[in-house]
């Protein structure tokens, strides 16, 4: 029996067998064959290995977001019958007498480096496509490849580092917790198992190399330790402490349908945080209110090119149908710092989290956010929504914004294609945002607070980075008397103020947000009904 402490994401408590996702050395070693024809009948019989697991995750997508976000997959197992892809990796194997590893990893690079260099976006973009494929059989071809990479039974998973696109693309019917080596308690990996309602513990010191895949572990987020091989009277105790975690569920579940009042009458909305349509079975489970904060980008992240137009009008459509006239706030796209995807090319930066992100790239690469403009404009036919900005600074960008939306409304008018004209409002999460509210409240429709980052940059704090956790103060005064300032100049002007950071989520202020006057809450789907509790109780 092993035992590690680590730091808690979720305080519940998970019993079950380890799954080790570790890093594979995706590097190529180019080696001499004795037999080329045998080596490319190895590379045909990985091209079918290859079109048999993508064929499963066709199904898979088809069955979880429709046809056209699991268009992809159909795409990749056309390139892999593709004669020219062939025909070089082929030649390469019998010209050169070499392994088909290297011959597919060259084929990769110069083929993904033709694509790249042409004007056509559309054919820009696969290149990044030609480098998936072709990792993929590489993985196939080296005996490091893990198929789904998920099995029937739910796993802890178990890794050095988790990024937001790896656990974005996770089943989440099949994990029982997640347990990291490093990490940080604010980060956006940390959030999704908040989101998940996933028993999480990061920072725990173990070698990953000596913990065998399909050992049995607890994690106890309670404690905020993970144990490896438990004896039986560890395995005991982690059952009577799910079983009690299960019955307090049970009597939060009374109150669902239950007003979110104050004993004085004061009513305080209790929203959900969701990534992104999969979430809505926790939103509708936990009985919120509303949908106070659905972060776009999860649909940007874990693939190769941009989401269609029509893929995210499908999934805001079918979120804004669920809810059922419930409000459902959308923020726009906020790639960027930890959250990257390789197709938007944004490069390296020292510092980005003070870099090009956000409202920053939508402002500057205007047709990526038309894009999403015009699919949330047409998807607001179906619902109660309200369109959120992230990383504001200025009134000059609000200004810019209102531009931008009013060409998408004059292009879909255009077309006679019906939208409603919906509530549109700002993140305050940078301190020039709080300092100059009082100007901001006068253009906008509310203010939802994003603490994580209000916390950082009042702090000079990197959330990511998990030496300065215990300097990552969330309660500083500051922080608590810039929430006071954006609340009282929302109210001067008529305007509701809603706070959709993790620190909405924390008892220990729920009082006090209600005496500042926050209107909304919006936590992850699990917080929901404990914090009612909570509300409920305040004189």
């Amino acid at each position: 029996m092993e035992k590690y402490s680590g730091k808690s994401v979720y305080k519940g408590v998970a019993l079950g067998r380890v799954m080790v996702l570790a890093k594979t050395d995706d590097s190529v070693k180019r080696t001499r064959v004795a037999d080329p024809e045998a080596e490319f009948a190895r590379f045909e019989a990985a091209c079918d290995t290859a079109k048999e697991q993508l064929q499963k995750l066709y199904e898979k997508a088809v069955a979880e977001v429709g046809e056209a976000s699991a268009a992809i997959f159909e795409v990749h197992q056309m390139m892999l019958e593709d004669e020219d892809y062939i025909e070089s990796v082929q030649g390469i194997i019998t010209g050169e007498g070499v392994n088909a590893e290297y011959a597919v990893a060259v084929t990769s690079d110069n083929f993904s480096e033709i694509f790249a260099s042409m004007d056509d976006d559309y054919m820009k973009a696969r290149a990044a496509d030609v480098k998936d494929i072709s990792n993929r059989l590489v993985r196939i071809l080296s005996g490091t490849d893990t198929g789904t990479g998920m099995t029937d039974e739910p796993v802890i998973i178990v890794a050095d580092d988790l990024t937001p696109s790896e656990t974005v693309q996770m089943d989440k019917d099949k994990i029982l917790a997640f347990v990291t080596i490093h990490g940080s308690t604010n980060s956006h990996t940390a959030i999704l198992a908040r989101m998940m309602n996933i028993p999480a513990i990061i920072g725990a010191p173990f070698e990953l190399e000596s913990i065998e895949n399909n050992c049995m572990a607890i994690v106890d987020g309670i404690k905020g330790e993970v144990i490896f091989d438990p004896d039986e009277k560890a395995v005991q105790e982690a059952k009577t402490k799910i079983a009690k975690e299960e019955e307090k569920h049970k009597l939060l579940l009374e109150l669902k349908g239950k007003e979110t009042k104050t004993k004085s009458g004061k009513e305080i909305k209790l929203y959900a945080n969701i990534g992104n349509v999969s979430d809505l079975a926790y939103v509708l489970e936990n009985d919120a209110g509303g949908i106070g904060l659905m972060r776009s980008e999860f649909l940007y992240l874990g693939r190769e090119d941009f989401p269609t137009e029509e893929e995210q009008f499908q999934a805001y459509k079918k979120v804004l149908q669920t809810m059922a006239g419930k409000k459902v706030i959308i923020r726009t796209l906020d790639i960027g710092a930890d959250k990257k995807a390789d197709y938007f090319n944004l490069g390296e930066e020292d510092n980005p989290a003070l870099g090009y992100r956000a409202i920053r790239i939508c402002l500057t690469q205007t047709e990526i956010f038309k894009t999403q403009l015009r699919a949330l404009l047409r998807a607001s036919n179906y619902g109660n929504l309200s369109i959120m900005y992230p990383m504001i600074i200025s009134v000059e960008e609000v200004k810019k914004i209102y531009e931008i939306v009013n060409e998408v409304k004059q292009e879909l008018d255009e077309k006679k294609i019906p939208y409603k004209d919906v509530e549109q409002g700002i993140m305050i999460e940078t301190p020039a945002s709080v300092m100059i509210s009082d100007e901001l409240a006068k253009y906008v429709d509310f203010f939802s607070v994003g603490t994580n980052d209000l916390t950082q940059y009042t702090l000079a704090i990197d959330r990511q980075n998990e030496k300065l956790d215990a300097f990552y103060n969330p309660h500083h005064e500051a922080i608590l008397r810039m929430l006071r300032i954006a609340a009282d100049n929302a109210h001067k002007e008529g305007k509701w103020i809603g706070i959709c950071g993790e620190l909405g989520a924390d008892p220990e202020l729920t009082e006090t947000f209600a005496e500042m006057g926050i209107d909304e809450l919006s936590v992850s789907p699990s917080m929901v009904l404990p914090l009612r509790k909570i509300i409920r109780d305040i004189p």
